[in-house]
């Protein structure tokens, strides 16, 4: 059966997921588009996929098709593709040892290339603190194009997690404009295990995790330059950081 009603429960379901308090209420969310979709039912948290009427997608997962009009009012963009997948959140809790902390970044974009750039650079977790945005944010998801789902990302708190990294023996490294540790100058023991705080687009990592950090580091620029969009500053940095 095609669903065409705005009012079907279905419907009404995916439109709430819309919201993040939705989202972390039903501990669901929506990704869009084939890659997506594959990417989610690789990772076994696919739940179901949402089609325009008479498009096929030959997976063991419920399909519903629904209307032009219906896969319009559910998706996040101005010209939706022809599928979306209904998606559990993953539940991650341990903690690796080569960790990036977000601290309160609120700007999708700048989230979901930080994401894909974790997982091109082998960070095995990543921390979500704090007032920084819903990874499960669509725009976050669209800017991961699929790395969503290969790393593990905890949200915690950082004032909580500091102390635990420092009972761990595990370096707590920040960003910083200037000063501090050149990241090219780092030792290759620096890379092996640490906790990398990047901080809010305006106002950079909270003062007072700067002054519990074993280490701030920076990148070396021309003077005329400020500072870096915070992600290409984490691209950078975590390039450095790399397993060689």
């Amino acid at each position: 059966m095609i669903i065409s009603s705005m009012d079907n429960e279905k419907v009404k379901h995916y439109r709430r997921l819309q919201q993040k308090k939705y989202r972390d209420l039903y501990q669901e969310f929506l990704v869009e588009g084939p890659h997506l979709v594959l990417e989610a039912y690789r990772q076994g948290i696919l739940k179901e996929i949402i089609v325009l009427e008479d498009e096929v997608f030959p997976l063991d997962v419920p399909l519903v098709e629904v209307s032009a009009a219906v896969l319009k009012k559910i998706s996040q963009v101005e010209t939706p593709q022809k599928m979306m997948g209904l998606c559990k959140k993953q539940e991650n809790t341990t903690i690796g040892e080569r960790i990036l902390i977000l601290d309160a970044l609120q700007d999708p974009g700048n989230v979901g290339t930080i994401i894909r750039s974790a997982a091109a650079f082998d960070i095995d977790t990543i921390i979500v603190g704090d007032n920084t945005v819903d990874v499960y944010n669509p725009k976050v998801i669209r800017a991961t194009q699929g790395m969503l789902f290969q790393v593990p990302i905890v949200p915690f708190s950082i004032d909580k997690l500091i102390p635990i990294l420092k009972s761990l023996q595990i370096p707590v490294f920040a960003t910083s404009v200037t000063h501090g540790v050149e990241v090219d100058q780092l030792r290759e023991e620096d890379k092996q295990r640490f906790a990398l705080i990047v901080g809010n687009e305006g106002s950079g990592v909270n003062p007072t995790y700067l002054q519990a950090c074993d280490k701030r580091l920076y990148i070396p620029m021309n003077a005329a330059v400020e500072s870096l969009n915070v992600a290409i500053a984490t691209s950078i940095l975590l390039y450095e950081m790399r397993l060689k």
